[in-house]
């Protein structure tokens, strides 16, 4: 850890210049962090997958056998 902190901008040159994919900082001989290069996020782009995914006209219908549990009685017995 002191040799990560005495030397840092030269550990953070060497990721930049490409020498280092990652380095590993250990605390008394165990490792406890990783250092690696910053990669900025993806951009996402909306709608890409317009139109490769359908939902049916009856996606949101009721299924009769869950209505049957609830309103036949097996989930709700007459009179509670």
């Amino acid at each position: 850890m002191h040799e990560a902190k005495t030397q840092l901008s030269r550990l953070v040159q060497a990721l930049r210049d490409g020498q280092e994919r990652e380095i590993i900082i250990a605390v008394s001989g165990k490792p406890c962090a990783r250092l690696v290069p910053y990669e900025a996020p993806k951009k996402r782009v909306l709608g890409i997958d317009r139109g490769l995914i359908t939902i049916s006209a009856h996606f949101d219908a009721p299924d009769e056998d869950i209505e049957a549990l609830f309103y036949n009685g097996a989930i709700f017995p007459e009179g509670k």
